[in-house]
């Protein structure tokens, strides 16, 4: 056993020999048997102090690479040169490369990349995979580089690839300048017409391989202008306008070899994000993106900035088509958004809507039966989630494809009175609280009640009933209006909303009725802002659940409101809306009945609907003795019925539609339901034929079943209302007609005091 004398001795205090410095020196010894080993190097183990020295444990292997990056591999390969570890590292790569490009030669579309550009098409589904519309792009004539004046071009190099003619299709000072700085995003003008042209828009480190490699082919294969031809001329600007010629026609109605700068400059800012920058749906964006080419143009060497600085924002041209862009309401609508989805790729989509085509063909039945004469109507139902799964834009969509339910800016009238006492229960007033009824007699704004009825005061929930003007009026005085506009905004509203209105109490702002349903939808699924959708949304998480940014009411909010609405069918303007199952609602009607609406919700859990109507006439004239308590909300009940017992059934045993077949457009008169003019239409139920025929308003049905037998239905309710109103209309012309025989009688009078008083 080794022991060891040691210095400590004297001191009482032991210490180990310097082991280091003489395994150094024996190291280092070419006599020494371990000198060169570097794998197992081998030093004494100290065990402990015994009898005046250190007892030695025999050898034990010593690690060199105790730290780098070298203590990672095996020990035997850790004496390698670097210059052994870079070729190592060089072959790795090398090899990878080679199998890379390989996979990539097999998996991407090299053999389609020098083929001529199909023009994409989307073909739009309802949710049972009904094709609804199928709708192609809007592509003209290529354009020539040859032809085009250098300030046409300059704008796209500028802002997309500044370095066009330089690269081979990848610009790796682009990409880094993308990777570090965060600006650009990285990709060239070779990449991106490989991207909209031969891939789909997913976003994976696979597709922007095969991008990369489709550049660098299309460089090897094809000149610098040719690409640029391609890329200019089948490029998306928006609108459903794809390539340079197309967009410069649509947005200027000028070909693009007579752009002026300033115009192709606009252009060349919407390839960014085409269906969003779209001067003629976000103009701020728009010009916002046009300064960003015009400092692009500057940086380029393009322009001076004096030059840039006088160059003005240019205003559009756009040409109005006959041509009808899908045939169906709601297609128009969605369609945008359908676009902004798939605009990345060329290739053809498929998308599945909300669209319900049994609750559109409840709708459009609904609508058919009313007896609207010369006025205008429009229908939204969605889910409490904004999921639209019905849309009704007008009467006649080949007479007029205008969609009232979404483009239309209309008065909401009484049914913005919901924001109103939402906002007073928020604030600390209950249902049963009172608010004057008086009649307002000072003041320069003196609204009135309909029928000039008043009474000292009503409880808020008789006052909502009842849609008592003057006590709206005084109520959001009460509450103060930026806290009506409060709770407006937070459900959604975005129209303007003037501060300090006492009128914005009777629904005096304009907006859609898209965005008030979706306010509704809102109070209905009790999380708001809700935004209305054409696509299904997609299954939250618990974290997107938890951050999603929604708000709701307290239960007792919730509750009260909820009841007020009720009220107001049960036992206020909205009667003609009763269903056998709960429903909540409000009617509106503008000033001179000018617009009349309903909107509210029924139903339960999955099956719960929420459905505004709008009746008006497009000039903005009166409406012919039609409120939102008549017309609109026996249309909403009549929808509800029908779409409500549609959702409870279950699926019928039909096909499977294919997507691929004849469009379904959704919007004109089926089979089943064949309108014979003047109010009247054959309606084939069971098996049985029945004439339906609107008489005052009231719907009468005729039928013969198959043992002859004569079978006459009349809806009640509707002739109730109906005798209601007529007795409402004859007390009124009777007041009228009594108001000009007193006016009359006045001017005798007048007349008969001048005789006697004789000129003066």
């Amino acid at each position: 056993m080794w022991r060891f004398s040691s210095p400590a001795r004297d001191s009482g205090e032991p210490r180990p020999p310097d082991w280091e410095d003489r395994d150094l020196a024996l190291e280092n010894a070419p006599w020494n048997p371990l000198h060169g080993l570097d794998e197992h190097e081998q030093r004494p183990v100290h065990r402990a102090w015994e009898r005046g020295g250190w007892e030695s444990g025999g050898w034990e292997p010593v690690d060199r690479y105790r730290s780098g990056w070298r203590r990672f591999i095996p020990q035997r390969a850790r004496n390698r040169s670097r210059m052994w570890w870079a070729s190592r590292w060089i072959a790795a790569v090398l090899g990878l490369f080679i199998l890379l490009v390989a996979w990539l030669a097999i998996t991407a579309p090299l053999n389609k990349s020098l083929q001529p550009i199909v023009p994409p098409q989307i073909t739009l589904l309802a949710a049972d995979g009904t094709p609804i519309a199928r709708n192609g792009a809007v592509v003209d004539e290529p354009v020539h580089v040859a032809d085009l004046p250098a300030h046409v071009i300059e704008p796209f190099l500028a802002i997309e690839d500044r370095r066009f003619y330089s690269h081979w299709g990848v610009d790796p000072r682009g990409v880094a300048r993308a990777v570090f700085m965060g600006v650009g995003g990285g990709s060239t003008i070779t990449q991106q017409l490989a991207k909209f042209t031969f891939l789909t828009p997913e976003q994976t480190l696979t597709r922007k391989a095969r991008e990369a490699l489709i550049a660098l082919w299309l460089e090897a294969w094809l000149t610098k202008d040719e690409i640029l031809e391609r890329y200019l001329s089948n490029a998306y600007f928006g609108d459903n306008m794809y390539g340079l010629r197309a967009a410069s026609m649509h947005y200027f109605y000028r070909r693009p070899e007579n752009l002026r700068p300033e115009q192709a400059a606009m252009l060349a800012g919407l390839l960014q994000a085409p269906s969003r920058l779209a001067p003629t749906q976000n103009p701020e964006l728009a010009a916002r993106r046009y300064g960003l080419v015009k400092n692009a143009l500057v940086a380029a060497g393009y322009v001076t900035q004096a030059e840039a600085d006088a160059m003005r924002v240019p205003v559009t041209d756009v040409r109005k088509t006959d041509e009808l862009p899908t045939g169906t309401y709601f297609a128009d609508w969605a369609l945008p958004g359908a676009r902004e989805l798939s605009e990345i790729g060329y290739s053809r989509q498929t998308i599945t809507t909300t669209l319900d085509s049994q609750l559109q063909n409840v709708a459009r039945r609904a609508v058919e039966r009313a007896p609207l004469g010369a006025a205008q109507v429009a229908l939204v139902a969605m889910r409490p989630n904004g999921e639209v799964v019905a849309m009704i834009g007008g009467k006649d969509y080949g007479e007029s494809p205008f969609n009232r339910a979404t483009q239309a800016r209309r008065q909401p009238g009484s049914t913005f009175k919901l924001f109103v006492y939402l906002a007073a229960l928020r604030n600390g007033w209950s249902p049963d609280d009172r608010i004057s009824n008086r009649e307002f007699t000072a003041g320069s704004y003196r609204p009135s009640n309909h029928n000039d009825r008043y009474s000292d005061s009503l409880t808020l929930r008789e006052a909502f009933a009842q849609s008592s003007n003057v006590a709206a009026v005084r109520l959001l005085q009460e509450v103060g209006s930026d806290a009506v506009i409060e709770t407006a905004r937070e459900l959604g509203v975005t129209s303007p909303l003037p501060e300090g209105d006492p009128s914005m109490a009777l629904g005096t702002s304009t907006m859609t009725l898209l965005e008030l349903t979706s306010a509704y939808a809102g109070l209905a699924a009790n999380a708001f802002p809700v935004e209305p959708r054409a696509f299904p949304a997609e299954q939250a998480g618990w974290f997107d659940w938890a951050w999603n940014g929604q708000d709701s009411l307290r239960s007792g909010d919730l509750g009260a409101m909820e009841a007020m609405l009720r009220d107001a069918i049960n036992t206020g303007t909205g009667r003609a809306a009763t269903l056998s199952i709960a429903n909540f609602g409000k009617t509106g009607t503008t000033q001179d009945n000018r617009d009349a609406l309903f909107v509210g919700y029924a139903g339960e859990g999955e099956n719960r609907l929420v459905v505004g109507v709008w009746i008006g006439n497009d000039d903005n004239s009166p409406l012919n003795g039609i409120s939102g308590g008549g017309l609109p909300a026996r249309i909403w009940a009549d929808f509800m019925r029908g779409a409500l017992g549609a959702s409870a059934a279950p699926p019928r045993p039909t096909p499977t539609p294919d997507p691929s077949g004849p469009v379904e457009p959704l919007d004109v008169p089926g089979p089943e339901d064949i309108p014979l003019g003047d109010g009247r239409r054959i309606v084939i139920r069971n098996g049985e034929a029945i004439l339906v025929e609107t008489i005052d308003g009231v719907e009468v049905e005729v039928g013969v079943n198959s043992t002859g037998d004569v079978r006459i239905d009349v809806d009640q309710e509707a002739a109730r209302q109906r005798a209601i109103e007529s007795a409402r209309e004859q007390r009124e012309a009777a007041r009228e007609r009594l108001l000009e025989e007193r006016a009359r009688y006045e001017e005798y009078l007048d007349q008969q005091a001048e005789i006697v008083e004789g000129p003066q």
